[in-house]
């Protein structure tokens, strides 16, 4: 089975992909912070490095669905390759910050990409107000994002609510994380995962 959670920078996705691993025994597939070559570069000129990090992690997500294909295990994924797709490239754009021409390349490799995927059997989307988000950015201080702006944050929620009204591919679990505190709660916790076993094993 292949199991993603979704959401905005600062949502708590590596934290619960870490958690549920550990209480399902799932394998997990995170995103590629440390090794990516662009990032640093991105967060101080994003207008000029928005097209090679978006087709790094293009290329980065397509190689990780592939690998849990062939795989026999359970594996829970750190981010979607529709999130960049659907939210981070199309709002890059839209800002500027990526040309016509350039987004234009970039959904036409993802659009070739598509049509050799399927979507995962569940997918665990974090919805996350900005102020959440932006106070679990500075908690975590990575130093790349303290230069991250608020309308950006703002633009990217946006963006994420239109993709999951719509999303149908598959099935779909929303954790409102301002409401719950799974990092620090074991109780949150729980009830994510009774959430998550009624979603697999339920009869709805």
């Amino acid at each position: 089975m292949h199991i993603a959670i979704a959401g905005n920078i600062g949502a708590g996705k590596t934290t619960l992909t870490e958690l549920l691993s550990k209480h399902y025994k799932w394998d997990t597939h995170y995103e590629d912070v440390d090794e990516n070559p662009y990032l640093l570069d991105f967060y101080d000129d994003m207008q000029r490095w928005s097209f090679n990090l978006q087709v790094y992690y293009l290329n980065s997500r397509f190689t990780q669905i592939q690998d849990i294909k062939e795989s026999k295990n359970t594996i829970i994924q750190d981010r979607t390759i529709h999130e960049d797709a659907y939210i981070f490239a199309p709002n890059l754009h839209s800002m500027g910050l990526m040309s016509t021409r350039d987004f234009e390349n970039y959904f036409s490799l993802f659009n070739l990409m598509e049509s050799f995927i399927s979507a995962p059997d569940l997918l665990i989307y974090l919805r996350a107000s900005v102020p959440k988000l932006v106070n679990n950015i500075q908690k975590r201080g990575r130093e790349y994002e303290e230069s991250i702006r608020l309308d950006y944050l703002k633009r990217l929620n946006e963006r994420y609510e239109a993709w999951i009204s719509t999303y149908d591919s598959g099935k779909l679990l929303i954790i409102d994380i301002d409401e719950n505190s799974f990092h620090d709660n074991p109780e949150d916790l729980g009830k994510i995962v009774s959430q998550i076993d009624a979603e697999l094993h339920g009869l709805f």
